[in-house]
């Protein structure tokens, strides 16, 4: 389990949003959601309230989580659920988003810490007569498109597809480049259950909806609920909420979706290693692990629950290991004050052993690390890089394979817990 939930981390490459940027994008491209806007302070949520003319609107928790409504919150009140239905009195909404902004949104998604909360998005509330649940997302088992509807939204999809797999219809789309032709946005719309003279206005919103995902590089659309909304104009269709995230390899050309990255909402340490071009995730154990590569660093992490211990982190320098890149990496692990030890796992391929050697050595002297370092290196100019070592004066153990410096980290960690 622990091997999958690291693998699913190191691997999503996908920037989130929050809601109100979501539904900024959703207007866009026309597509049909509720008026808001979010407010960072108690005082912003107030005045946006007066100048909403419905009687009700929804406060939403802006917190990159799932299951925001039947969350809680931290700090002295508790106050139950991250969306909150309210009558549009300005006193009220300044109250409950007193209790939401800079408080952590505990959910089942979010862990016991929960989100930080950095602000609320106030919008009006919408009379829904039905609800629907639709998403697009690449199947890579075919290398195509995919877009997944259930007649039954605003609840938990995996949990429909479990009980009644019936209810969700996939739709492949073949050509991508294309989009989706009327036919088949025609053929998706009706699956969502609507009334059928909202077919057309249906079939424009999955064809709007499959254009941010081409054209923004999207690795996901979710919007739960989609819904038949009862306006003084008329029935409508409208997404109610939406999820989005994006390929953090197109960065360089998604200026703007990449410009409402919160760094809030991610870990402080995984910010500052992505500066450096490293990947790391805090893991529950003691042993610091610093590996040149994914598939090495998750093999030495096997290696070392194989011999009883425990990983504190997955640390990944990539096909370099330069002395800066060691120094940060070191910086990263040393900022859990649960490591007793550290294993530095390097083949030297691209690197050179030796000059992995030299720049352990001098991040171990500047940083006056006291716990045990264990190196294991292989690769090109090993020798010279094990002699450095020996010769340095540093107290790092040094081998050349991998099981016995495993080994060696895990006793070392013990003795020293």
């Amino acid at each position: 389990m622990l091997r999958n939930n690291l693998v699913q981390q190191i691997s999503k490459r996908a920037l989130s949003i929050h809601e109100y940027r979501s539904a900024q994008l959703l207007a866009q491209y026309g597509i049909g959601t509720p008026k808001g806007k979010v407010a960072f302070t108690p005082q912003e949520a107030g005045q946006i309230a007066r100048d909403i003319p419905n009687r009700e609107i929804v406060l939403k928790a802006q917190a990159l989580t799932g299951g925001r409504g039947k969350g809680h919150f931290t700090g002295p009140t508790g106050l139950k659920s991250g969306i909150q239905m309210l009558n549009n009195d300005s006193n009220e909404v300044i109250k409950i988003s007193e209790q939401m902004l800079g408080h952590n949104l505990v959910t089942k998604q979010s862990g016991p810490k929960g989100k930080f909360v950095s602000g609320v998005f106030v919008v009006e509330r919408l009379n829904a007569s039905k609800e629907a649940y639709l998403s697009i997302m690449m199947d890579r088992s075919t290398q195509m498109s995919l877009i997944i509807v259930s007649k039954e939204g605003g609840v938990n999809i995996e949990e429909v597809a479990e009980k009644n797999p019936d209810a969700v219809k996939k739709f492949y789309i073949k050509n991508s480049g294309q989009g989706v032709d009327d036919s088949l946005a025609l053929k998706i719309a009706h699956e969502l259950g609507f009334d059928p003279k909202l077919d057309k206005e249906g079939a424009k919103t999955i064809q709007q909806l499959f254009k941010i995902f081409k054209e923004r590089d999207a690795t996901q659309i979710e919007i739960n609920p989609i819904s038949e909304v009862s306006t003084k104009d008329g029935e409508r269709v409208m997404c109610m909420d939406a999820k989005f995230g994006f390929d953090d390899n197109a960065s360089f050309r998604q200026e703007e979706v990449f410009s409402w990255r919160d760094l809030s909402q991610e870990d402080p340490n995984e910010v500052e290693a992505k500066k450096y071009d490293l990947n790391f995730v805090k893991l529950q154990g003691n042993i610091g692990c610093l590996v040149n590569g994914a598939g090495l660093a998750m093999a030495t992490m096997d290696v070392i629950k194989l011999y009883g211990g425990d990983p504190a982190n997955f640390l990944d320098c990539g096909g370099g290991a330069t002395p800066e890149t060691i120094k940060k990496g070191f910086e990263l692990i040393l900022s859990n004050d649960k490591v007793d030890a550290i294993f530095v796992n390097i083949f030297g391929g691209i690197v050179r052993c030796d000059h992995v050697a030299m720049g352990l050595i001098s991040a171990a002297k500047e940083l006056d690390i006291k716990i045990p370092i264990i190196a294991r290196l292989q690769g090109t100019n090993l020798d010279e890089g094990i002699r450095l070592i020996k010769e340095s004066g540093v107290k790092i153990y040094s081998f050349d394979e991998l099981d016995p410096a495993a080994k060696k980290v895990v006793e070392l960690a013990n003795e020293q817990a």
